[in-house]
């Protein structure tokens, strides 16, 4: 339930930043993603500069460069929508595995 629910979440927000982009490109008449650093600076630019700090100093200073500056380069719509696409592909599994392993049948009383 709380898999399936994150995947939700996640999946209408890489929505969002996919109809952001279509938005910009038919106004603008030119393509430019929308990248993950890009919304987290506009949503909370005093967290993301907090994260850098937080992995450079107290994590691994090669943890945030390269791989967190590759990942915040990344479009949007795409860091939030494959996860939440596993994670709705891992929530349905189990869904159907308890829906399965719930079945009774006569027999087996």
């Amino acid at each position: 339930m709380i898999l399936r629910t994150i995947g939700i979440l996640l999946v209408l927000a890489a929505l969002i930043a996919a109809g952001f982009e279509i938005y910009n490109w038919r106004a603008t008449g030119t393509y430019k993603p929308l990248t993950t650093g890009e919304v987290w600076y506009k949503t909370h630019k005093a967290s993301l500069n907090g994260a850098q700090a937080g992995i450079q100093r107290h994590v691994a200073p090669w943890l945030w460069d390269p791989p967190m500056v590759w990942l915040l380069q990344q479009p949007a719509w795409a860091v939030a929508g494959v996860p939440g696409l596993l994670f709705l592909l891992i929530g349905l599994r189990r869904r159907k595995k308890r829906r399965h392993s719930a079945v009774r049948f006569p027999h087996d009383d």
